[in-house]
């Protein structure tokens, strides 16, 4: 019998069985192997360090981000301070996984299909990779960190098939040396409705590769189509593709995140993706630390409430920031003149400083008040369309 049975071995699923087989729990960890999840891979410095990452993980350290328009109008915007590394997800979730068998937790290789219960008893059924058996194993408690269309959302967790999300495709390519369109230290994200008609596309290096993709909530966009276009307008058409993948990224947290008995989402099950970003690495993993502490509560006390406590303890920490940036999304992503004004808008250095400040720190920056005025009154300006989009 084990104390937790965590779904799902991304970055969340596997900080969680981590985290609960470093504080002494029975922990078993059931990932479905060989899938790769669609990601740009970029992860903050304060990711690196809260979560001990070493530098064999991080392929590529970023020192720009450049902001091209509907209009193919160029904001480079220099990362001050610092560097925003990038991970491979096929070699980085490994090595989490890795970490978490070497602190102590079960890993096990399968598809999860069921929750049964027989009394006060609770089992997770799943199909066995290798041998193709339907096993099952008695837990305490389950953590569904099994991705955005979440088999254990679905079937225990209030809401949990309602998730809102934009679907993500990228390739992954041979990276070329540095070019007059590519740069292997630059982050280009793309807004422009001819790539995403409601997200963005991005070139984001990784070292010897580089993903290559974009992402949308709206169905009949051809998302092979636009990326192989962005690939053209980057002067990447003829990178070798290693590799293609596509999954849901969610756009909003859950409203609630357990069943009140002995479930807990975690990561892109409970929908912890920073909105108008996409950004979830570091989100999944703090959810996955937040899910270890609640399930740690509630394995010491045996009661269901002490399960919220994940939810709580996330959004006490995120939700202002969370909700900034889904007001941005709203405002800017309905169309190419409102992206067209916010990437003028990324022009001030204001804006660019205290955005990356946010982003490296996680946190909104306080500290600067005049700017955040500044910032507010070109904000509404450039939305009332006060201020021309052709202007700098």
């Amino acid at each position: 019998m084990f104390d937790v049975v965590v779904v799902g071995g991304g970055p969340s699923g596997a900080t969680a069985a981590e985290e609960l087989a470093r504080s002494g729990h029975k922990v078993a960890l059931l990932d479905r192997d060989g899938r790769i999840k669609p990601c740009g891979g970029a992860v903050p410095p304060r990711l690196i360090s809260d979560f001990n990452i070493p530098d064999a993980q991080v392929v590529a350290r970023i020192n720009t981000a450049r902001m091209i328009s509907p209009s193919q109008r160029q904001v480079d915007i220099p990362i001050e301070n610092g560097y925003v590394g990038m991970v491979d997800r096929e070699h980085f979730d490994a090595f989490l996984r890795d970490r978490a068998a070497q602190a102590g937790a079960t890993p096990l290789t399968g598809t999860f299909t069921k929750i049964e219960r027989d009394g006060s008893k609770t089992f997770v059924v799943y199909r066995d990779k290798s041998s193709g058996e339907t096993r099952s194993l008695q837990t305490r408690l389950i953590i569904g960190a099994d991705g955005a269309r979440s088999n254990v959302a679905k079937a225990e967790v209030p809401g949990g098939d309602k998730i809102p999300y934009v679907i993500a495709y990228h390739e992954i390519i041979e990276a070329p040396a540095a070019t007059a369109t590519y740069d292997p230290k630059r982050c280009d994200v793309i807004y422009d409705g001819a790539i995403s008609p409601d997200f963005y596309g991005w070139v984001f290096p990784h070292g010897k590769s580089a993903s290559v993709g974009m992402g949308t909530g709206i169905d009949g966009v051809d998302l092979k189509k636009a990326t192989a276009e962005l690939r053209i307008a980057s002067g990447l058409e003829h990178c070798k593709t290693i590799r293609r993948e596509g999954a849901p990224i969610p756009l909003k947290p859950l409203d609630k995140w357990d069943n009140g008995r002995d479930v807990l989402l975690a990561g892109d099950a409970a929908g912890v993706v920073a909105p108008s970003s996409g950004e979830g690495i570091y989100y999944a993993m703090v959810g996955g630390q937040v899910a270890a502490a609640a399930a740690s509560a509630f394995l010491a006390t045996g009661r269901p409430r002490d399960l919220q406590l994940a939810r709580k303890l996330f959004m006490r920490e995120h939700k202002q920031v969370f909700r900034v940036l889904g007001a941005m999304q709203n405002a800017y992503y309905r169309s190419d003149a409102r992206r067209e004004r916010f990437v003028s808008l990324c022009h001030d250095v204001d804006v660019q400083r205290l955005t990356f400040e946010a982003y490296m720190n996680k946190k909104l920056v306080k500290a600067r008040p005049m700017a955040h005025l500044k910032i507010g009154i070109k904000n509404l300006a450039h939305l009332a369309g006060i201020v021309s989009e052709t202007r700098v």
